[in-house]
């Protein structure tokens, strides 16, 4: 009995469905010959059309599955909406008795749906007709460590003749990156840009990158790793896991062989370790080569073996160790392990006529040559025991106490380059008679080649090709297989390019050697042309304390400044999109920043939204649409305002904190930043309180941080605003997406010298 009466539940509700049959179908084509997508609902006796607003070219749109077609390049975002809305149809009509709706009614909650969308996509943040696009040349790129997508965004901004961009995956590690870059990118520009939230140093990191990208070929690789351990700014940390992600990313580098990369970095980075951090980036770049024209380096080794045969052992072991770079991952640790063998190998022949078998055995010289044998046998197992340890010491915060030496110590002596530092001190210390030191020499020099880098192997060759005179045929040879050239990295000054901040980066620009060299990125905005502060705040100034706006408002320079008016007034200057004067066509930044810097293809993007998290963005019926977003002012108590007034009046923190002492406001805060309104802000950073408004004696809000760091209004940050504490770990709110981020402006100046070179 209870098997019939689910078989009969199981028919009625099937007949139910049957009863709601939903469709769309193409209307009559428009001018610009797109047909729009109409909604047709058919219930009994009931015919209802209704028009989704989303149109498409014919060839765009397939009939029989009632979807558009990938040659669409907004095709997710309508797709997705058209299912979205085909579910909530048939789910309403079949939970309600169909008896009660009137094809008006019908009609009319047809239509609610419709409009929640339509809500969504009332911006238009630029004019031009998204059609010529279709023409132009795409440069496609992938943003590494993307973070908030300061790079994403500025290369979305440039075009250059009949090329422009196209965005294919951003990666990092933290959810409120990527709820950030969906919303904006996929949701916001209906994009299909992909995202992977993934370690870069986790071993399927880059099988999960190739199935994001599915094959395409990818022309520009951007990104910067995080750069704490690289700062000027606080105590440099020994063995930050932080400090070898750029190994990682040139490991992409390897597999994509993108036309240009940029690596983006803080200054201190140029002076870490005397200059050693920078020279390795630029040797290991160098050493990036064309495995396709790779055997003829091996052949021309194998060629100056024959003909040297004082030094066959030693070109034996460059030619093990140059099979290193085209070896993969599976086979190279034992490759390595073979390397490792053939050297303990000759010393096992040498060690009896260094010493007696007793001495052999006992000696702790000896025994340190055996033992460092075996570890660098097992570099695979050291590496993830660094790898954990590093972790461990990263987790538990060990840094500036007296555990952060002894991690660190133990963690030099499992680098290979310091087992083999040991390994030759105690062949010096075996004082073997001079018969012998030749081949000492030789098994020293073998070990040092083992960890050697491309380019050092290059250079003991040339030394060796010398000797033959055959340098001539190894440096032609290496011009035809290096795959990357790159000049010395540049210090860029983000308000050289209209961003109203003097935030100072390194950048790493590579070219494939088939690409023009690019030594700098010239400045689009001359010294006594940079945005001010004003410039870019002014228009934002009518929140108060604890205070958060949803909509522009009018301010009144005359009431706001009464007596400097005029002075706050001649710091508005119209500009070009990069920053230039331009009086004649230009806008005010801040006027830039409201409408937005995007190109012609993002003409029918959607209004700016909020989320708090994944559930509330799939769902577009939750999203907190509004003109201006992400401008909340923190909560301060009466004290802190005082604070803040009197480091507004005094100018400067330092000058200011006898008078706080004084009146009992003194603060333990290790600095903060009065904003100047007639020059450029400091590097912003992830606390918002280490800044005091030009004006009022308050906080920066996330708006006024994203202003100075040159993204537009339209670009909201998603998730919590803010965290504190040990939280700030392992969370990335608004304040720590800004502050980050690369200035779009300056990321933009880049892009387009891309496109100016790129062949």
């Amino acid at each position: 009995m209870y098997l019939k009466f689910v078989r009969k539940f199981v028919r009625v509700r099937k007949n139910v469905r049957k009863m709601v049959n939903v469709k769309f179908y193409l209307d009559k084509a428009d001018k610009s010959k797109h047909f729009p997508i109409h909604l047709v609902l058919r219930q009994k006796d009931v015919q209802v059309k209704v028009a989704t607003g989303e149109k498409v070219l014919k060839k765009d749109w397939d009939a029989k599955n009632q979807l558009v077609k990938e040659t669409e390049y907004t095709y997710k975002s309508i797709n997705k909406f058209l299912l979205f809305l085909k579910q909530e149809v048939e789910k309403h009509f079949e939970t309600a008795p169909h008896s009660q709706f009137t094809d008006k009614k019908v009609k009319e909650k047809i239509l609610s749906f419709v409009n929640s969308r339509r809500q969504n996509t009332g911006i238009s943040m630029v004019c031009e007709d998204a059609s010529e696009y279709e023409t132009m040349q795409k440069i496609t790129f992938l943003d590494l460590f993307a973070g908030a997508g300061g790079f994403s965004e500025g290369f979305l901004q440039a075009e250059y003749g009949n090329k422009f961009y196209d965005f294919r995956l951003a990666s990092d590690i933290n959810e409120n990156c990527e709820l950030t870059h969906l919303a904006r990118y996929n949701h916001q520009l209906g994009m299909d840009a992909e995202f992977l939230r993934q370690d870069i140093t986790e071993p399927d990191f880059i099988d999960n990158l190739l199935k994001k990208i599915k094959g395409q070929t990818i022309n520009v690789v951007c990104g910067g790793p995080p750069c704490q351990s690289f700062s000027l700014a606080g105590k440099r940390k020994k063995f930050d896991k932080k400090d070898d992600l750029f190994a990682h990313y040139l490991n992409v580098i390897k597999l994509l062989r993108p036309k240009y990369f940029v690596m983006e970095n803080v200054k201190g980075i140029l002076t870490k370790e005397g200059g050693k951090v920078r020279e390795m980036i630029l040797q290991e770049i160098r050493s990036i080569i064309d495995l396709k024209e790779f055997h003829q380096l091996i052949h021309f080794v194998a060629n100056l073996k024959k003909s040297n045969l004082d030094k066959q052992f030693i070109l034996d072991c460059y030619l093990q160790r140059l099979n290193f770079e085209k070896a993969i991952d599976k086979d190279l640790d034992t490759i390595r392990e073979s390397y490792i063998q053939n050297i303990e190998n000759k010393f096992r022949i040498l060690a009896p006529k260094i010493a007696d078998y007793k001495t052999s055995k006992t000696d702790m010289n000896f025994a340190t040559i055996r033992h460092g044998f075996n570890l660098l046998k097992r570099a695979k197992e050291l590496a993830y025991v660094r790898k954990k340890v590093i972790q461990e010491k990263n987790h538990s915060d060990l840094d500036n106490d007296f555990f952060a030496p002894k991690f660190d110590d133990f963690l030099e002596s499992i680098e290979p380059n310091n087992i083999i530092e040991e390994v030759h001190n105690a062949f010096q210390k075996l004082n073997p008679a001079s018969t012998f030191r030749n081949e000492i020499a030789d098994i020293i020099l073998a070990l040092e080649i083992y960890n050697y880098s491309f380019d050092e192997c290059v250079q003991g060759l040339t030394e060796i090709a010398k000797k033959q005179n055959n340098e001539n045929e190894l440096n032609e040879i290496l011009a035809h297989i290096r795959l990357y050239n790159i000049d010395q990295p540049f210090v860029a000054l983000a308000s050289d390019y209209g961003v109203p901040q003097n935030r100072e980066r390194v950048l790493f620009i590579g070219c494939r050697k088939d690409q023009k060299l690019i030594k700098t990125v010239p400045a689009t905005v001359a010294p006594d042309e940079k945005v001010t502060v004003f410039e870019a705040l002014y228009d934002l100034d009518f929140v108060g304390n604890d205070d958060e706006k949803f909509n522009y408002e009018t301010i009144d320079l005359k009431a706001k400044y009464n007596g400097t008016t005029e002075q706050m007034k001649s710091l508005l200057k119209k500009r070009a999109i990069d920053g230039k004067p331009n009086s004649k066509g230009g806008l005010t930044y801040a006027e830039w920043s409201k409408k937005g810097r995007l190109n012609g293809r993002f003409a029918n993007a959607k209004n700016p939204f909020y989320v708090r998290n994944f559930e509330e963005l799939e769902n577009g019926l939750t999203h907190l649409v509004a003109p201006l977003q992400n401008h909340k002012t923190s909560k301060q108590s009466d004290d802190v305002v005082k604070r803040l007034s009197v480091i507004l009046e005094t100018g400067n923190y330092d000058k200011a904190k006898e008078k706080l002492k004084e009146i009992g406001l003194n603060s333990e805060k290790r600095n903060y930043n009065v904003l100047k309104a007639d020059g450029q802000s400091s590097t912003i950073m992830t606390i918002a309180d280490d800044y005091i408004h030009y004006a009022s004696p308050r906080a920066l809000t996330v708006r006024e941080m994203a202003r100075l760091q040159s993204f537009d209004d339209s670009f909201v940050f998603q998730g919590k605003r803010s965290t504190g504490g040990n939280k700030r770990k392992f969370e990335v709110p608004q304040f720590t997406l800004v502050g980050n981020a690369v200035p779009p402006l300056m990321a933009r100046a880049v892009a387009l010298e891309i496109l100016k070179n790129i062949k």
